[in-house]
């Protein structure tokens, strides 16, 4: 297993993150490979969420209504007027 040094940790982060491994029982270390991996899970939920923006983005601006298609905005106007 990888062993991570971090240097030049301000103060009052580390007292926060001794805090929190005290209230959720654990140890420091334990505490924070726990707040890495929901971090590293949250990233790659943001990463997926962007890539599929990303695709309907690139899908929208691609569209092109077929020859004949009545204008929905129209018929939306229409309907709403009856």
């Amino acid at each position: 297993m990888a062993t991570l040094h971090v240097r030049n940790l301000p103060d009052d982060l580390y007292g926060a993150l001794q805090d929190l491994a005290v209230q959720e029982q654990r140890s420091l270390g334990a505490e924070i490979i726990v707040l890495l991996e929901r971090a590293l899970d949250q990233e790659r939920v943001r990463n997926r969420r962007s890539s599929a923006l990303a695709r309907i983005a690139r899908r929208r601006r691609s569209f092109r209504a077929p020859e004949g298609t009545a204008d929905s905005l129209k018929l939306l106007r229409e309907d709403r007027a009856r």
